[in-house]
């Protein structure tokens, strides 16, 4: 069978391999679908993980049919629907999800595998990853019904971040990108204002939606939490100059370069500035809510490939109007 694989910096290939045999601890899935993150794209770019030149498999963001279990596995059965713990596949190693049948060693060790609430298709379930990702970069913002918050980019972390922070009731939400199709889903998705950074003066448009906040002797923007999903390196400075007194910043996107920002500056807004990577929690919570939001997480998915044209979707994917690419396996 094939496996998406990086051999080296922009060289990625569908490589033959052979699919070995479960142990007594491990479970084997069919895959039925899997999302292309842009992480998977930026490992492309490196050439693999750790360095270039390591081969890497991909595919984090998955969903599948369990078809073989080992003698010892207790928690899981022929037939289970369930969705990948991302954090244990296709981030390093020989282990990805772009294939039609993976081997999942010690399976119940480390709750590899979740199970997939009654009607929620597939597709729908595979973006469990993303969704929890952005679940976890709302949690460190500490937001609340009320807050005015502001998302970079409308990527699917970004939307997730809108959707996740509007079903909690935080009504007053501005996305920014410069995209209109990502502006177009940040609004159907329930942000107040969708922005485009590029064509406007971001500070005067907030000052708009969020009114001004007297702080220590300058004004700042009546922003309550800052969320960056873009990556952008002026970002950071930018939310710095117009933070106000006590705001948060949730930085979430990856930089791969150092950044120069105005420390001096924060010290009149007393502003925290945290991070935020992975899920370590959020998994179960977005499985559960997603029968309820099934029919918006559908509007989240951009295009559908089948996996023999994954190559192609990978192309689709670093495309700044596309939102997730979704590859769908054989029934």
């Amino acid at each position: 069978m094939k496996l998406l694989t990086i051999h080296d910096v922009n060289d990625v290939r569908l490589d033959e391999v052979e699919r070995g045999a479960p142990g007594p601890k491990d479970v084997v899935v069919r895959m039925k679908a899997c999302g292309i993150c842009g992480s998977d794209l930026s490992y492309i770019k490196m050439g693999g993980i750790p360095m270039p030149g390591t081969k890497t498999a991909l595919g984090h963001e998955a969903s599948a049919e369990v078809i073989e279990v080992g003698s010892e596995v207790t928690g899981h059965k022929l037939g289970d629907r369930v969705v990948i713990n991302g954090m244990f596949v296709g981030s390093g190693g020989m282990e990805g999800a772009f294939t039609p049948e993976l081997l999942l060693k010690d399976a119940e060790a480390m709750e590899k595998l979740l199970p997939i609430p009654e009607g929620v298709p597939y597709d729908i379930a595979a973006l469990c990853e993303p969704l929890a990702v952005a679940m976890h970069g709302v949690n460190r913002a500490e937001v609340k019904a009320g807050d005015k918050v502001v998302v970079f980019g409308c990527g699917p972390i970004g939307l997730g971040m809108v959707l996740w922070l509007v079903d909690r009731g935080v009504t007053d939400v501005v996305a920014l990108d410069l995209a209109p199709e990502r502006r177009e889903r940040a609004l159907a998705l329930g942000a107040r204002a969708a922005l485009d950074p590029a064509n406007c003066d971001v500070r005067a448009e907030l000052v708009k939606l969020h009114g001004e906040v007297p702080s220590y002797g300058r004004i700042g923007v009546g922003t309550d939490a800052w969320i960056d999903a873009a990556g952008a390196p002026s970002i950071l400075t930018d939310v710095i100059m117009m933070a106000k007194f006590h705001c948060r910043m949730v930085i979430t996107a990856a930089y791969m370069k150092p950044i120069e920002f105005p420390a001096g500056r924060m010290l009149t807004s007393e502003m925290t500035i945290t991070t935020a990577v992975g899920y370590p929690t959020e998994m179960p919570e977005v499985l559960a809510a997603m029968p309820r939001l099934k029919d918006k997480l559908a509007s989240l998915i951009s295009h559908r490939l089948p996996f023999d044209d994954v190559l192609d979707g990978l192309k689709v994917a670093a495309s700044p109007q596309s939102a997730k690419v979704m590859i769908e396996f054989e029934a």
